[in-house]
């Protein structure tokens, strides 16, 4: 009987060390997986298995999501009720402002399949607006970085446009993609979902789906 009690109790004591886990920084949360950071970006693949979650983890500036899968999340900010499911879809984008306090929450993937994406946090809100023009129609936005959202049928391609500042070229699908420059030359490469590439110079290019699928890419521009 003693033995029963004392496990449980061990138990309860766990239970409640879950409950009041204390906030990691994201770059230090088991699933966010960090590929890229320098002075200007962090770039973290976040892949959640079905069924199971993140621990909570704090958000301390502006950033953009690209989704790479198919499912259904919640979500659930510190102290805060869990949300209801939610669908989450390939190719959806979404940039975010940090308004005041840092955010915390977790995430948790109710299926089917792992789910990924692509979370890109922004570490220098620029102090004043870049003078550089903006190089395509903006998919959307946050006071860091400008979005443009490529979808490309097999043979199209985008405008040619004109990177000023740094960026980061995101494959949201698998994709065969040719990037052809204002003299005609041209390289091909072929992507997988999650891919990325960071630039830190000027570029003008147009992108063209070189292969027989609809492609999707993603382009962060720094403001």
């Amino acid at each position: 009987m003693k033995i029963h009690f004392c496990a449980a109790f061990v138990w309860a004591l766990a239970a409640i060390a879950v409950a009041q886990q204390a906030p990691v920084p994201v770059e230090q949360e088991p699933h966010h997986h960090v590929v890229l950071k320098n002075d200007l970006v962090l770039v973290a693949h976040v892949v959640i298995p079905p069924g199971d979650a993140t621990l909570y983890h704090t958000h301390s500036y502006d950033r953009a999501v690209v989704h790479l899968t198919n499912n259904m999340v919640t979500l659930q900010q510190l102290n805060q009720p869990e949300s209801e499911q939610m669908p989450a879809k390939i190719g959806e984008i979404s940039a975010s402002t940090r308004k005041g306090d840092p955010l915390t929450h977790r995430v948790r993937n109710a299926g089917p399949g792992p789910f990924e994406v692509i979370d890109v946090e922004f570490l220098q809100r620029p102090t004043q607006a870049s003078l550089a023009s903006v190089a395509a129609p903006v998919a959307a936005e946050n006071p860091s970085a400008r979005i443009y959202n490529w979808v490309l049928a097999p043979g199209a391609s985008s405008a040619q446009h004109t990177h000023e500042r740094p960026y980061l070229i995101i494959a949201a699908t698998t994709m065969q993609l040719k990037m052809v420059g204002p003299d005609g030359k041209s390289s091909t490469h072929e992507l997988k979902a999650g891919d990325f590439h960071w630039v830190d110079s000027k570029v003008t290019h147009s992108l063209a789906n070189d292969g027989t699928t609809e492609g999707q890419v993603v382009e962060l521009e720094l403001k």
